[in-house]
């Protein structure tokens, strides 16, 4: 048995006013396939590229470890050179990722290979983020702290991609006070005897590759593997929907800080417990 899922819509390209009405106000996922064709970084961004302007810069690195009381939010777990980095994501399987690194910040040309497109929505732009990934590394199903519309740009090799909306929060074992699932929950292929509730949670799937950008709409949960090495590059716009909205001021404002300062009281009794509580509380519905 497997996920129920289904494939998210594709289309070739789109207007503004057809993403507009078909994907942004339903709040439906799509997947663009030719829409930055005529962006230099089409045909120029590879790891061979990133290597080459930016490979002396030291980068944050993360794997699939799980959460430590001892560390803070999105605290890295590693550091090394971009180059020597790219040098093992293609020399070997590798569970570090870059993950959330603004680095138009760090190599500034980058910006003259895109341009920010009119998607209806105001785009943040101070805020480009990249993601890099060995075969086979993965992010723990979670969505992001601001529940922003994003949208995923893909370049080089093929990554596979699970969505689920908030409507799916109760099949989905989420940790209190957190934006993740349970992290030994293996998405890509889930133990349905462990975690029954999931039998029951609808959701959507995708290959990117090279040149597609995913639209992911408000608070949607995402995991992410890399199928080849590759990376992407986010672009994000606020949560418009006046509850998505309070609810990121929430997480930003409160929950971050309370998990924290949790974490310094309790330890690793914290973790356990909320762990504990992931399970407690999907299971009532059972």
């Amino acid at each position: 048995m497997s996920l129920n899922l289904q494939d998210i819509p594709r289309v070739k390209t789109i207007t503004k006013e057809d993403f507009i009405k078909h994907y942004f106000l339903p709040q439906k996922p799509v997947v663009i396939e030719r829409f930055i064709e005529d962006w230099p970084a089409y045909s120029k961004w590879s790891l061979d590229y990133m290597k080459e302007l930016g490979g002396d810069i030291t980068i944050p690195l993360y794997d699939d470890r799980p959460v430590d009381y001892k560390e803070g939010f999105n605290e890295p777990h590693a550091r090394m050179k971009l180059g020597d980095y790219i040098d093992l994501l293609k020399r070997e399987p590798t569970k570090f990722r870059i993950f959330l690194w603004n680095a138009i910040k760090e190599i500034p040309q980058l910006q003259d290979d895109f341009t920010f497109p009119d998607f209806g929505l105001r785009l943040m732009k101070g805020i480009p983020m990249l993601f890099f990934g060995g075969r086979d590394s993965y992010t723990f199903m979670h969505y992001d702290i601001d529940l922003a519309n994003i949208f995923h740009f893909h370049f080089e090799g093929k990554k596979q991609i699970i969505l689920f909306d908030q409507k799916q929060n109760q099949y989905l074992y989420k940790i209190p006070y957190s934006l993740i699932t349970r992290e030994d929950i293996d998405f890509n292929n889930p133990d349905f005897k462990k975690w029954p509730m999931l039998k029951k949670a609808k959701g959507f799937q995708t290959e990117l590759n090279h040149g597609e950008v995913l639209y992911m709409p408000e608070g949607y949960w995402h995991y992410m593997r890399y199928i080849t090495p590759g990376f992407s590059m986010s672009l994000r716009a606020i949560a418009r929907n006046p509850k998505n909205f309070s609810k990121a001021v929430s997480n930003l404002v409160f929950m971050r800080s309370f998990d924290n300062v949790m974490r310094r009281i309790g330890g690793q009794k914290w973790i356990d417990w909320k762990n504990n509580r992931a399970i407690v509380k999907t299971h009532k519905a059972l």
